[in-house]
Formats: C-alpha cells, structure tokens, sequence
C-alpha cells in the first residue's frame, strides 16, 4: 500500500459531503473517493440489515476498484450498524467512523443539557446507547428523532427543511443559556450539517451547534500518519482530486456539490451489490 492511494469516503447520500469537506480541509494533497448510496437510502429509516449489506458493499467496490489505502464511513447510521463488522472484515484496512459528538458537547455545556438530533436509526442503535451509557452523569442528553429531515435535505427541499427543523427543535423543549435549557445542539446526522444555519436562525446565537466532521478528519490524519501513509500536503491551493459517484439520482449529488463544496463536477453513476 502507498501513500498515492485514494482514500473512500460513502454515506447514504449527500451528507457525508460535510465530512469530505473537513478531510480536504485537512488533508489537501489527499486524493479521494467519494460514494453517494442514493439509490439505496435513508439509512437512517431502514433496518440494520441493509445499511450492513450496503455498508459491505461498498467497501468492497471501493477496495477492488480504486485500490483505498482508508475508508472513512461518514454516515453515523452506517457507523453504527457497521463499523465493527467492516474492521472485522478488512483487518489490514484503516477504517473511521462517525459518531455524535456527544462527549465534546457534555463538557463544553454550561447548563448540562445537551440536545441531540439524529435519525432514529443511529438513536436506537447498540453503539448510540453504549456511547450514552459512557456519559451518564455528564449531562442531561434530550434525544430528538428526526425521521424525514435527511430526506429533505438529500432532495434540497429548502421549505421541508425548515419546517422539519422548526417541528423537532420544538418538540425538544427550551434552548438558551438558562438553568434547564439545552445550550448545545449535537447534529447526529451528517446531512443536518448542511441545515445549520436554518437551525442557529431558529434557536438563537447562545446556543452552539457540533458536528462531527473535524474530529473524523483529525483521526483520519492520526491514522494515516501512523501507518506512514499520508501523502504530503499540496503547497499551492488546488483543489484535492475527488472522484464522485453515486448509485442513485446522479443529478443530486452534482447540485449538492456544487452548492455546498464549490466546484462543479460530473457524477459518474454506479451499480454496487
């Protein structure tokens, strides 16, 4: 294995574009691959067993074809259905998932309630509840299933969006700096990231939004590093070399690309599993 190999990236979709986004920020003389399963999602709202067989087949199209020398799983959905069986499977293989970012939250939180948003798959996973067992007692944690929202975002459905948003962050309760209120908001989905702004305009400017994109991008360098595989960073401001593909709608991921990475691109379309 060389440094010159790409490194995988996939999600159900277009929310683990926010987390490419934090690699390149990170990495820039990277080169990477990225898989959009669009045709085969939400993950957030199918069983486990899908997002598994998804999960395995990706990483095998991503091995075989493009030679990886790292797969980053940016979905938290998938990370929590299949990380372990994806490290089990490709031992030789360095593999990073994502997680809500509930710990960092915790012990920033003024208030010690931390609000959570997440797809109900990732909420009622084995993963999710031993990462809550592991902060009991940091923080008061309010989950929030927010079944539809990564959907409206996929489909960039600016109006469904907001009106989700609005729905969930009500149903949570009081947001603020106040005794009670929830002063962090954990977004537990990569796509939320791209609804950000529609959520700061809703809960106001005392209350913080995490997501996890930068701590992935971080623990992909560590690992790299270690395993003496990163190749040097670019000193000019090029762009990384990002191949884009997709098992869906292909006309969706070249929009969102162009809409929140800046570039424009040309989707090639892919069958996997």
């Amino acid at each position: 294995m060389t440094a010159q190999r790409p490194i995988g990236v996939f999600d159900s979709g277009v929310g683990g574009l926010s987390v490419l986004r934090a690699l390149q920020a990170e990495m820039p003389g990277e080169r990477f691959v990225y898989v959009a399963d669009n045709g085969h999602a939400p993950y957030g709202e199918r069983d486990d067993g899908h997002v598994i067989r998804r999960s395995h087949a990706i990483a095998d199209y991503l091995i075989e074809r493009h030679a990886i020398k790292a797969l980053v799983v940016a979905c938290n959905t998938a990370t929590a259905a299949a990380i372990h069986g994806l490290r089990a499977a490709y031992v030789d293989l360095p593999i990073i998932g994502i997680e809500p970012a509930l710990k960092p939250a915790a012990a920033a939180s003024n208030t010690g309630v931390v609000g959570v948003m997440a797809t109900r798959g990732t909420l009622t996973s084995e993963k999710f509840r031993n990462l809550l067992t592991s902060l009991h007692g940091a923080a008061t944690f309010v989950l929030q299933p927010c079944d539809g929202l990564a959907d409206a975002i996929e489909r960039y459905d600016t109006e469904q969006s907001q009106t989700l948003c609005r729905q969930y962050t009500a149903a949570m309760g009081a947001f603020g700096n106040q005794v009670g209120e929830m002063d962090y908001l954990v977004l537990g989905c990569t796509h939320y990231a791209f609804a950000s702004e529609a959520l700061q305009a809703l809960l106001g400017a005392d209350v913080r939004l995490v997501e996890g994109g930068a701590p992935v991008a971080r623990q992909t360098r560590r690992l790299l590093e270690q395993a003496q595989l990163r190749a040097p960073d670019v000193t000019a401001p090029n762009e990384p070399v990002t191949q884009y593909f997709s098992t869906g709608d292909s006309a969706l991921l070249d929009s969102a690309v162009l809409r929140w990475m800046q570039h424009k691109i040309k989707t090639e379309n892919l069958q996997v599993g």
